[in-house]
Protein backbone atom coordinates (compact mmCIF):
# COMPACT_ATOMS: atom_id res chain seq x y z
CA UNK A 1 0.00 0.00 0.00
CA UNK A 2 1.36 3.38 -0.90
CA UNK A 3 0.77 5.86 1.89
CA UNK A 4 1.61 9.44 2.61
CA UNK A 5 0.89 11.01 5.95
CA UNK A 6 -0.66 14.38 6.62
CA UNK A 7 -1.38 15.80 10.06
CA UNK A 8 -1.15 12.37 11.63
CA UNK A 9 -3.65 10.80 9.24
CA UNK A 10 -3.03 9.04 5.97
CA UNK A 11 -3.98 9.59 2.38
CA UNK A 12 -4.08 6.11 0.91
CA UNK A 13 -3.92 4.61 -2.51
CA UNK A 14 -4.07 0.87 -2.69
CA UNK A 15 -1.93 -1.06 -5.13
CA UNK A 16 -0.16 -4.24 -5.62
CA UNK A 17 1.27 -3.96 -2.21
CA UNK A 18 -2.03 -4.80 -0.73
CA UNK A 19 -2.45 -7.21 -3.61
CA UNK A 20 0.71 -8.95 -2.55
CA UNK A 21 3.66 -8.74 -4.73
CA UNK A 22 3.73 -7.24 -8.20
CA UNK A 23 7.18 -5.82 -8.80
CA UNK A 24 9.20 -8.09 -6.59
CA UNK A 25 9.52 -11.14 -4.41
CA UNK A 26 9.30 -11.07 -0.64
CA UNK A 27 12.30 -9.19 0.65
CA UNK A 28 15.21 -11.39 1.66
CA UNK A 29 16.67 -9.67 4.69
CA UNK A 30 20.45 -9.55 4.96
CA UNK A 31 22.01 -11.41 7.92
CA UNK A 32 22.04 -9.41 11.16
CA UNK A 33 20.31 -6.48 9.46
CA UNK A 34 23.30 -5.59 7.29
CA UNK A 35 22.52 -3.53 4.20
CA UNK A 36 22.67 -5.97 1.31
CA UNK A 37 25.31 -5.77 -1.38
CA UNK A 38 22.80 -4.87 -4.08
CA UNK A 39 19.97 -2.35 -4.30
CA UNK A 40 17.30 -4.95 -5.10
CA UNK A 41 16.95 -7.21 -2.08
CA UNK A 42 13.16 -7.32 -2.19
CA UNK A 43 9.99 -5.25 -2.25
CA UNK A 44 8.80 -4.42 1.28
CA UNK A 45 5.10 -3.82 0.70
CA UNK A 46 4.14 -4.98 4.20
CA UNK A 47 5.93 -5.85 7.41
CA UNK A 48 6.24 -8.61 8.27
CA UNK A 49 5.87 -10.53 5.01
CA UNK A 50 3.60 -13.57 4.87
CA UNK A 51 6.64 -15.87 4.80
CA UNK A 52 7.05 -14.94 8.48
CA UNK A 53 3.52 -16.12 9.28
CA UNK A 54 3.06 -19.45 11.00
CA UNK A 55 0.02 -21.59 11.98
CA UNK A 56 -1.72 -20.16 15.03
CA UNK A 57 -2.08 -22.73 17.77
CA UNK A 58 -4.65 -22.73 19.11
CA UNK A 59 -6.51 -20.91 16.36
CA UNK A 60 -8.20 -17.89 17.94
CA UNK A 61 -11.74 -16.93 17.07
CA UNK A 62 -12.18 -13.74 15.10
CA UNK A 63 -14.37 -12.44 17.92
CA UNK A 64 -11.38 -12.82 20.23
CA UNK A 65 -8.97 -11.31 17.70
CA UNK A 66 -11.07 -8.18 17.16
CA UNK A 67 -12.32 -7.77 20.73
CA UNK A 68 -11.36 -4.34 22.02
CA UNK A 69 -9.94 -3.21 18.67
CA UNK A 70 -10.95 0.23 17.34
CA UNK A 71 -13.39 -0.30 14.47
CA UNK A 72 -14.14 3.26 13.45
CA UNK A 73 -11.60 3.58 10.61
CA UNK A 74 -11.14 0.24 8.88
CA UNK A 75 -9.69 -0.76 5.53
CA UNK A 76 -11.68 -3.40 3.61
CA UNK A 77 -9.72 -5.53 1.16
CA UNK A 78 -11.05 -8.23 -1.17
CA UNK A 79 -8.73 -10.67 -2.91
CA UNK A 80 -9.65 -12.30 -6.22
CA UNK A 81 -6.90 -14.86 -6.97
CA UNK A 82 -7.53 -15.36 -10.69
CA UNK A 83 -5.77 -14.18 -13.86
CA UNK A 84 -6.17 -14.92 -17.55
CA UNK A 85 -2.45 -15.79 -17.69
CA UNK A 86 0.62 -15.78 -15.48
CA UNK A 87 3.21 -13.23 -16.55
CA UNK A 88 6.89 -14.16 -16.43
CA UNK A 89 7.64 -11.66 -13.66
CA UNK A 90 4.63 -12.56 -11.52
CA UNK A 91 5.03 -13.49 -7.87
CA UNK A 92 1.41 -12.99 -6.89
CA UNK A 93 -0.89 -15.44 -5.15
CA UNK A 94 -2.98 -16.27 -8.22
CA UNK A 95 -4.01 -19.07 -10.55
CA UNK A 96 -4.73 -18.92 -14.26
CA UNK A 97 -7.58 -20.18 -16.35
CA UNK A 98 -10.02 -20.75 -13.50
CA UNK A 99 -13.23 -22.27 -14.90
CA UNK A 100 -16.59 -20.61 -14.36
CA UNK A 101 -17.64 -23.16 -11.76
CA UNK A 102 -14.53 -22.49 -9.64
CA UNK A 103 -15.17 -18.73 -9.76
CA UNK A 104 -18.76 -19.36 -8.62
CA UNK A 105 -17.52 -21.60 -5.79
CA UNK A 106 -15.01 -18.93 -4.78
CA UNK A 107 -17.74 -16.29 -4.56
CA UNK A 108 -19.83 -18.72 -2.49
CA UNK A 109 -16.89 -19.11 -0.10
CA UNK A 110 -16.31 -15.36 -0.05
CA UNK A 111 -19.93 -14.94 1.03
CA UNK A 112 -19.53 -17.48 3.84
CA UNK A 113 -16.35 -15.79 4.97
CA UNK A 114 -17.94 -12.33 4.90
CA UNK A 115 -20.77 -13.55 7.12
CA UNK A 116 -18.33 -15.01 9.66
CA UNK A 117 -16.12 -11.91 9.67
CA UNK A 118 -19.03 -9.50 9.97
CA UNK A 119 -20.39 -11.52 12.88
CA UNK A 120 -17.07 -10.97 14.70
CA UNK A 121 -17.11 -7.17 14.26
CA UNK A 122 -19.30 -4.87 16.30
CA UNK A 123 -20.42 -1.90 14.22
CA UNK A 124 -17.41 -1.65 11.89
CA UNK A 125 -16.92 1.49 9.84
CA UNK A 126 -15.00 1.09 6.59
CA UNK A 127 -13.37 4.29 5.35
CA UNK A 128 -11.45 2.93 2.35
CA UNK A 129 -11.50 -0.23 0.28
CA UNK A 130 -9.62 -2.09 -2.43
CA UNK A 131 -10.09 -5.12 -4.63
CA UNK A 132 -6.92 -6.81 -5.83
CA UNK A 133 -5.56 -10.14 -6.85
CA UNK A 134 -4.74 -11.64 -9.23
CA UNK A 135 -6.92 -9.65 -11.55
CA UNK A 136 -10.36 -8.82 -10.14
CA UNK A 137 -11.66 -8.08 -13.63
CA UNK A 138 -11.03 -11.70 -14.55
CA UNK A 139 -14.57 -11.91 -13.18
CA UNK A 140 -17.34 -11.24 -15.67
CA UNK A 141 -19.59 -8.22 -15.30
CA UNK A 142 -22.25 -10.41 -13.67
CA UNK A 143 -19.72 -11.98 -11.29
CA UNK A 144 -18.39 -8.54 -10.34
CA UNK A 145 -21.95 -7.45 -9.59
CA UNK A 146 -22.43 -10.45 -7.32
CA UNK A 147 -19.13 -9.69 -5.54
CA UNK A 148 -20.20 -6.11 -4.87
CA UNK A 149 -23.68 -7.18 -3.77
CA UNK A 150 -22.49 -9.68 -1.19
CA UNK A 151 -19.82 -7.33 0.12
CA UNK A 152 -22.15 -4.40 0.64
CA UNK A 153 -25.05 -6.51 1.93
CA UNK A 154 -23.07 -8.55 4.43
CA UNK A 155 -20.23 -6.25 5.47
CA UNK A 156 -22.40 -3.13 5.52
CA UNK A 157 -19.80 -1.21 3.53
CA UNK A 158 -21.02 1.70 1.44
CA UNK A 159 -18.45 1.39 -1.32
CA UNK A 160 -19.86 4.38 -3.20
CA UNK A 161 -19.07 6.62 -0.23
CA UNK A 162 -15.40 5.71 0.28
CA UNK A 163 -12.26 5.64 -1.89
CA UNK A 164 -12.27 2.31 -3.75
CA UNK A 165 -9.35 1.00 -5.80
CA UNK A 166 -9.57 -1.92 -8.24
CA UNK A 167 -6.86 -3.70 -10.24
CA UNK A 168 -7.32 -4.58 -13.91
CA UNK A 169 -5.36 -5.73 -16.94
CA UNK A 170 -5.35 -4.79 -20.63
CA UNK A 171 -7.15 -8.01 -21.61
CA UNK A 172 -9.93 -7.68 -19.01
CA UNK A 173 -10.56 -3.92 -18.93
CA UNK A 174 -13.66 -4.31 -21.07
CA UNK A 175 -16.41 -1.74 -21.28
CA UNK A 176 -19.03 -3.93 -19.57
CA UNK A 177 -16.77 -4.75 -16.60
CA UNK A 178 -15.65 -1.16 -16.20
CA UNK A 179 -19.27 0.00 -16.29
CA UNK A 180 -19.97 -2.20 -13.25
CA UNK A 181 -16.92 -0.82 -11.43
CA UNK A 182 -17.91 2.77 -12.16
CA UNK A 183 -21.53 2.25 -11.13
CA UNK A 184 -20.47 0.63 -7.84
CA UNK A 185 -18.30 3.56 -6.80
CA UNK A 186 -14.77 2.71 -7.92
CA UNK A 187 -12.62 5.83 -7.69
CA UNK A 188 -9.26 4.44 -8.77
CA UNK A 189 -8.29 1.95 -11.46
CA UNK A 190 -4.80 0.48 -11.58
CA UNK A 191 -3.75 -1.25 -14.78
CA UNK A 192 -0.61 -3.33 -15.19
CA UNK A 193 0.73 -2.24 -18.56
CA UNK A 194 4.42 -2.93 -17.75
CA UNK A 195 5.61 -1.93 -21.25
CA UNK A 196 4.15 -0.26 -24.33
CA UNK A 197 6.77 -2.03 -26.48
CA UNK A 198 5.43 -5.31 -27.86
CA UNK A 199 8.85 -7.00 -27.94
CA UNK A 200 9.42 -6.15 -24.27
CA UNK A 201 6.00 -7.48 -23.32
CA UNK A 202 6.86 -10.76 -25.03
CA UNK A 203 10.25 -10.84 -23.26
CA UNK A 204 8.40 -10.54 -19.94
CA UNK A 205 6.15 -13.43 -20.99
CA UNK A 206 3.20 -11.08 -21.24
CA UNK A 207 1.88 -11.53 -24.77
CA UNK A 208 -0.05 -8.31 -25.25
CA UNK A 209 0.02 -5.78 -28.06
CA UNK A 210 0.18 -2.05 -27.63
CA UNK A 211 -3.11 -1.63 -29.45
CA UNK A 212 -4.81 -3.80 -26.83
CA UNK A 213 -3.28 -1.63 -24.09
CA UNK A 214 -4.37 1.61 -25.75
CA UNK A 215 -7.90 0.26 -26.24
CA UNK A 216 -8.13 -0.68 -22.57
CA UNK A 217 -6.88 2.74 -21.47
CA UNK A 218 -9.46 4.34 -23.72
CA UNK A 219 -12.22 2.29 -22.07
CA UNK A 220 -10.95 3.33 -18.62
CA UNK A 221 -10.91 7.02 -19.45
CA UNK A 222 -14.36 6.81 -21.05
CA UNK A 223 -15.73 5.25 -17.86
CA UNK A 224 -14.73 8.43 -16.00
CA UNK A 225 -12.87 7.12 -12.95
CA UNK A 226 -11.40 9.74 -10.64
CA UNK A 227 -7.89 8.32 -10.80
CA UNK A 228 -5.96 6.15 -13.24
CA UNK A 229 -2.74 4.43 -12.26
CA UNK A 230 -0.42 2.85 -14.83
CA UNK A 231 2.19 0.29 -13.75
CA UNK A 232 5.45 0.12 -15.71
CA UNK A 233 8.40 -2.25 -15.26
CA UNK A 234 12.06 -1.49 -15.92
CA UNK A 235 14.85 -4.02 -16.36
CA UNK A 236 13.13 -6.23 -18.96
CA UNK A 237 15.46 -8.13 -21.30
CA UNK A 238 16.28 -5.95 -24.29
CA UNK A 239 14.95 -2.75 -22.70
CA UNK A 240 17.07 0.33 -23.41
CA UNK A 241 16.96 3.93 -22.26
CA UNK A 242 15.25 4.79 -25.54
CA UNK A 243 12.56 2.11 -25.29
CA UNK A 244 12.02 2.93 -21.60
CA UNK A 245 11.47 6.57 -22.55
CA UNK A 246 8.97 5.42 -25.17
CA UNK A 247 6.91 3.58 -22.55
CA UNK A 248 7.11 6.51 -20.14
CA UNK A 249 5.88 8.94 -22.81
CA UNK A 250 3.16 6.56 -23.97
CA UNK A 251 1.89 6.35 -20.39
CA UNK A 252 2.06 10.11 -19.88
CA UNK A 253 -0.01 10.65 -23.03
CA UNK A 254 -2.99 9.35 -21.02
CA UNK A 255 -2.32 11.86 -18.24
CA UNK A 256 -2.58 9.25 -15.46
CA UNK A 257 -3.06 10.60 -11.97
CA UNK A 258 -0.53 8.03 -10.75
CA UNK A 259 2.36 6.08 -12.23
CA UNK A 260 4.18 3.21 -10.55
CA UNK A 261 7.67 2.24 -11.66
CA UNK A 262 8.61 -1.32 -10.67
CA UNK A 263 12.02 -2.95 -11.03
CA UNK A 264 11.89 -6.36 -12.64
CA UNK A 265 12.64 -9.06 -10.12
CA UNK A 266 13.47 -12.63 -11.00
CA UNK A 267 13.13 -15.51 -8.60
CA UNK A 268 13.14 -19.30 -9.15
CA UNK A 269 9.38 -19.55 -8.60
CA UNK A 270 8.62 -17.15 -11.45
CA UNK A 271 8.62 -17.91 -15.15
CA UNK A 272 11.75 -15.85 -15.73
CA UNK A 273 13.71 -17.47 -12.91
CA UNK A 274 15.99 -19.43 -15.20
CA UNK A 275 17.21 -16.23 -16.87
CA UNK A 276 18.24 -14.26 -13.77
CA UNK A 277 21.50 -12.32 -13.94
CA UNK A 278 23.08 -9.35 -12.28
CA UNK A 279 21.71 -6.24 -13.90
CA UNK A 280 21.53 -3.92 -10.91
CA UNK A 281 23.38 -1.03 -12.55
CA UNK A 282 21.10 -1.19 -15.57
CA UNK A 283 17.96 -1.16 -13.44
CA UNK A 284 19.24 1.71 -11.29
CA UNK A 285 19.99 3.73 -14.40
CA UNK A 286 16.52 3.15 -15.80
CA UNK A 287 14.95 3.96 -12.43
CA UNK A 288 16.75 7.30 -12.24
CA UNK A 289 15.78 8.08 -15.81
CA UNK A 290 12.13 7.29 -15.10
CA UNK A 291 12.12 9.20 -11.81
CA UNK A 292 13.64 12.31 -13.36
CA UNK A 293 11.31 12.15 -16.35
CA UNK A 294 8.20 11.98 -14.17
CA UNK A 295 9.41 14.75 -11.87
CA UNK A 296 10.05 16.94 -14.91
CA UNK A 297 6.51 16.17 -16.09
CA UNK A 298 5.11 17.61 -12.84
CA UNK A 299 4.63 14.46 -10.80
CA UNK A 300 5.63 14.26 -7.16
CA UNK A 301 7.46 11.26 -5.74
CA UNK A 302 5.63 9.47 -2.93
CA UNK A 303 7.91 6.44 -2.62
CA UNK A 304 10.51 4.62 -4.65
CA UNK A 305 7.74 3.25 -6.89
CA UNK A 306 4.88 5.72 -6.64
CA UNK A 307 4.55 9.02 -8.48
CA UNK A 308 1.39 11.11 -8.61
CA UNK A 309 0.11 14.40 -9.88
CA UNK A 310 -0.21 17.02 -7.12
CA UNK A 311 -3.76 17.23 -5.85
CA UNK A 312 -4.73 13.86 -7.35
CA UNK A 313 -5.06 12.07 -4.02
CA UNK A 314 -8.08 12.48 -1.78
CA UNK A 315 -8.01 12.18 1.99
CA UNK A 316 -9.48 9.35 4.00
CA UNK A 317 -9.87 8.66 7.68
CA UNK A 318 -7.51 5.68 7.46
CA UNK A 319 -4.08 5.58 9.11
CA UNK A 320 -2.11 2.48 8.15
CA UNK A 321 0.08 2.84 11.23
CA UNK A 322 -2.74 2.47 13.73
CA UNK A 323 -6.00 1.42 12.04
CA UNK A 324 -7.06 -2.12 11.23
CA UNK A 325 -7.56 -3.90 7.92
CA UNK A 326 -10.18 -6.55 7.23
CA UNK A 327 -9.31 -8.95 4.42
CA UNK A 328 -11.72 -11.22 2.56
CA UNK A 329 -10.52 -13.95 0.20
CA UNK A 330 -7.96 -16.70 0.55
CA UNK A 331 -5.01 -14.44 -0.35
CA UNK A 332 -6.07 -11.49 1.81
CA UNK A 333 -4.44 -10.58 5.07
CA UNK A 334 -6.03 -8.79 8.02
CA UNK A 335 -4.39 -6.49 10.56
CA UNK A 336 -5.21 -5.78 14.16
CA UNK A 337 -2.98 -3.87 16.56
CA UNK A 338 -1.02 -6.98 17.55
CA UNK A 339 -1.94 -9.75 15.10
CA UNK A 340 -1.56 -10.01 11.35
CA UNK A 341 -3.32 -13.07 9.96
CA UNK A 342 -4.32 -14.73 6.71
CA UNK A 343 -4.58 -18.13 5.06
CA UNK A 344 -1.66 -20.18 3.84
CA UNK A 345 0.77 -18.47 1.46
CA UNK A 346 2.33 -19.84 -1.70
CA UNK A 347 3.56 -18.78 -5.14
CA UNK A 348 4.03 -22.08 -6.96
CA UNK A 349 1.07 -22.85 -9.23
CA UNK A 350 0.32 -26.25 -7.71
CA UNK A 351 0.38 -24.97 -4.15
CA UNK A 352 -1.80 -21.98 -5.00
CA UNK A 353 -4.38 -24.20 -6.67
CA UNK A 354 -4.47 -26.48 -3.63
CA UNK A 355 -4.98 -23.55 -1.25
CA UNK A 356 -7.81 -22.14 -3.37
CA UNK A 357 -9.42 -25.60 -3.62
CA UNK A 358 -9.28 -25.91 0.19
CA UNK A 359 -10.69 -22.40 0.63
CA UNK A 360 -13.78 -22.98 -1.48
CA UNK A 361 -14.61 -26.11 0.54
CA UNK A 362 -14.37 -24.50 3.98
CA UNK A 363 -17.43 -24.77 6.19
CA UNK A 364 -18.87 -21.56 7.69
CA UNK A 365 -17.41 -22.27 11.12
CA UNK A 366 -13.88 -22.46 9.72
CA UNK A 367 -14.12 -18.84 8.57
CA UNK A 368 -14.71 -17.75 12.17
CA UNK A 369 -11.10 -18.62 13.10
CA UNK A 370 -7.72 -17.05 12.32
CA UNK A 371 -5.44 -19.63 10.70
CA UNK A 372 -1.87 -18.44 10.15
CA UNK A 373 -0.34 -15.20 11.30
CA UNK A 374 2.26 -13.21 13.17
CA UNK A 375 1.88 -11.61 16.59
CA UNK A 376 3.53 -8.21 16.90
CA UNK A 377 5.10 -7.36 20.24
CA UNK A 378 6.01 -3.78 21.12
CA UNK A 379 9.37 -3.97 19.34
CA UNK A 380 7.78 -5.25 16.14
CA UNK A 381 5.12 -2.54 16.23
CA UNK A 382 7.83 0.11 16.51
CA UNK A 383 9.83 -1.51 13.75
CA UNK A 384 6.80 -1.65 11.46
CA UNK A 385 6.19 2.04 12.09
CA UNK A 386 9.83 2.81 11.25
CA UNK A 387 9.86 0.79 8.03
CA UNK A 388 6.50 2.00 6.74
CA UNK A 389 7.45 5.61 7.42
CA UNK A 390 10.99 5.62 6.05
CA UNK A 391 10.01 3.97 2.78
CA UNK A 392 7.71 6.89 2.01
CA UNK A 393 9.16 10.12 0.68
CA UNK A 394 7.71 12.14 3.56
CA UNK A 395 9.63 10.02 6.02
CA UNK A 396 9.18 9.59 9.74
CA UNK A 397 7.94 12.24 12.16
CA UNK A 398 9.90 11.77 15.43
CA UNK A 399 7.24 13.67 17.38
CA UNK A 400 4.47 11.36 16.15
CA UNK A 401 6.66 8.36 16.97
CA UNK A 402 7.29 9.72 20.49
CA UNK A 403 3.57 10.35 21.02
CA UNK A 404 2.64 6.84 19.96
CA UNK A 405 5.36 4.83 21.69
CA UNK A 406 6.62 7.09 24.48
CA UNK A 407 10.24 6.77 23.34
CA UNK A 408 12.60 8.41 20.87
CA UNK A 409 13.11 6.71 17.52
CA UNK A 410 16.80 7.55 17.73
CA UNK A 411 17.01 5.65 21.01
CA UNK A 412 15.12 2.63 19.70
CA UNK A 413 16.83 2.39 16.31
CA UNK A 414 19.95 4.50 16.63
CA UNK A 415 22.32 1.96 15.08
CA UNK A 416 20.02 1.35 12.12
CA UNK A 417 19.66 5.07 11.47
CA UNK A 418 23.39 5.62 11.79
CA UNK A 419 24.07 2.94 9.18
CA UNK A 420 21.70 4.62 6.76
CA UNK A 421 23.15 8.05 7.46
CA UNK A 422 26.64 6.64 6.96
CA UNK A 423 25.64 5.58 3.45
CA UNK A 424 24.40 9.10 2.78
CA UNK A 425 20.87 7.79 2.38
CA UNK A 426 19.19 9.40 5.41
CA UNK A 427 18.60 13.06 6.04
CA UNK A 428 16.86 15.08 8.74
CA UNK A 429 14.49 17.63 7.27
CA UNK A 430 12.66 20.33 9.21
CA UNK A 431 9.67 22.22 7.93
CA UNK A 432 11.82 25.20 6.97
CA UNK A 433 15.46 24.16 7.23
CA UNK A 434 17.06 21.06 5.77
CA UNK A 435 18.67 19.96 9.01
CA UNK A 436 16.53 21.64 11.65
CA UNK A 437 16.62 19.61 14.90
CA UNK A 438 13.47 17.65 15.51
CA UNK A 439 12.51 17.56 11.82
CA UNK A 440 11.36 14.52 9.89
CA UNK A 441 13.78 11.69 9.20
CA UNK A 442 13.58 10.74 5.58
CA UNK A 443 15.48 9.01 2.83
CA UNK A 444 17.16 11.29 0.32
CA UNK A 445 17.03 10.66 -3.42
CA UNK A 446 19.59 7.85 -3.30
CA UNK A 447 18.06 6.42 -0.15
CA UNK A 448 14.70 6.12 -1.92
CA UNK A 449 16.47 4.59 -4.92
CA UNK A 450 17.79 1.91 -2.56
CA UNK A 451 14.49 1.33 -0.74
CA UNK A 452 14.58 -2.35 -1.63
CA UNK A 453 17.83 -2.67 0.33
CA UNK A 454 16.86 -0.31 3.16
CA UNK A 455 13.62 -2.08 4.05
CA UNK A 456 15.05 -5.62 4.40
CA UNK A 457 17.98 -4.27 6.43
CA UNK A 458 15.52 -3.05 9.07
CA UNK A 459 13.82 -6.41 9.62
CA UNK A 460 14.07 -7.87 13.10
CA UNK A 461 16.10 -10.98 13.82
CA UNK A 462 12.90 -12.85 14.59
CA UNK A 463 11.37 -12.02 11.21
CA UNK A 464 14.60 -12.84 9.38
CA UNK A 465 14.71 -16.25 11.04
CA UNK A 466 11.08 -17.03 10.23
CA UNK A 467 11.44 -15.97 6.61
CA UNK A 468 14.59 -18.04 6.22
CA UNK A 469 12.77 -21.01 7.71
CA UNK A 470 9.94 -20.64 5.21
CA UNK A 471 12.31 -20.38 2.24
CA UNK A 472 14.25 -23.47 3.34
CA UNK A 473 11.19 -25.61 4.08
Amino acid sequence: MAVTQSSGRARTRVLETVTLGRGGPPARPAPDGAIGAGPYQGYVYAYPHKTAYRPLEPRPSLREVWSGEPLGSLFLYLHIPFCEMRCGFCNLFTRTGAPEELVAAYLDALERQAEAVRDALEEPRFVTAAIGGGTPTYLSAAELTRMFDLTERIMGADLRAVPLSVETSPATATADRLAVLAERGTTRISIGVQSFVDAEARAAIRPQRRQEVETALGHIREAGFEALNIDLIYGIDGQTERSWRLSLDAALAWKPEEVYLYPLYVRPLTGLGRRARDWDDHRLGLYRQGRDHLLAAGYEQVSMRMFRLPGASGTTGYDCQSDGMVGLGCGARSYTSDLHYSYEYAVGAGQVRAIIDDYVRLAPGEFALANVGFRLDEDERRRRHLIQSLLQAEGLDPAAYRERFGTEVTADFGEDLERLAGRGWLEAAGSEAGTRPGGRLRLGAEGLAHSDAVGPALFSGRVRELMAGYENS
